[in-house]
This record gives C-alpha cells, sequence and structure tokens, in this order.
C-alpha cells in the first residue's frame, strides 16, 4: 500500500496545496488544544501623503500575540515610532484578553529595543544567519 505514496517537490505550490496541508494542521491542533481563535493584526504608520512609513504584522490565536513584523523607515528609527507601534499592538490584543506575546528578532535587527520594552529571552539560535544569532523573546501583557 505505502508503494502508492510518493514525494515530489513542488516549485510553486497552488492554493489548494496550501489549504489542504495548513487546513488539516489546524484541524489537528484544534482536535488537541481547542480553537485557536486566530485573528490578524495590522497597524500602519502612514506619513506625508499617506506614504507607509512603517508597522506591524502580528497574529494572535490562542491568547497569545505573535509580533511577526516591526518595521520603521530607517531615518525615522530612534524617534519612537517602533514603540509606539509595538504598545499599539499590544494593547490592541490586550483588549481582546490576550495575557502573553512572543517575537523572533536577529542580532543584527533590534534585540536590544525589545529588551527596553519589555521582552526577555527565552531562546537562541547561534550562526542563524552566519555569525549572527536569532533571538526568541517573550513578554507578559
Amino acid at each position: 500500500m505505502e508503494e502508492e505514496y510518493r514525494i515530489d517537490v513542488v516549485e510553486k505550490p497552488e492554493e489548494s496545496v496550501w489549504k489542504t496541508i495548513g487546513g488539516g494542521l489546524r484541524e489537528f491542533n484544534t482536535q488537541n488544544a481547542g480553537d485557536d481563535k486566530y485573528q490578524s493584526l495590522c497597524l500602519v504608520l502612514f506619513g506625508k501623503n499617506n506614504e507607509i512609513a512603517g508597522g506591524v504584522l502580528a497574529d494572535i490565536y490562542w491568547d497569545w500575540l505573535y509580533i511577526n513584523v516591526l518595521w520603521v523607515k530607517t531615518e525615522l528609527r530612534g524617534k519612537g515610532f517602533g514603540r509606539d507601534l509595538l504598545f499599539r499592538a499590544e494593547e490592541e490584543a490586550r483588549q481582546g484578553g490576550v495575557k502573553n506575546a512572543y517575537l523572533d528578532t536577529f542580532s543584527f535587527q533590534a534585540p536590544e529595543f525589545y529588551k527596553k520594552c519589555g521582552y526577555g529571552v527565552f531562546g537562541e539560535l547561534n550562526d542563524f544567519p552566519a555569525g549572527h544569532k536569532r533571538y526568541f523573546f517573550t513578554k507578559e501583557l
């Protein structure tokens, strides 16, 4: 019976592949851990002429906030916009009952920024990418 199955590399998976594999995992997770109550969260920093100058892309599931991306234009860094975006995302999540947050960042990005914002390191990977570290942070909201 196993002879009927094979593994192929799919260069550009169609949406149906993502739905089948992701949907299968989500169904399994729901059976074992309950509904994740998934929500996406997007906050955008707009500048002159409505240009996008920064933002946060985050996910909420199982009552945890995951900061996926936080970015601010280079010339605006160090002026409090990143902190304001992060704290606003935390507040939005808190209003929905979220109690904890987590994220990851690289040593060449913003580990000190996250520490100043109350996050603590719970893990790190050396040489990811080569010569750098990847840090994993968490914070109780």
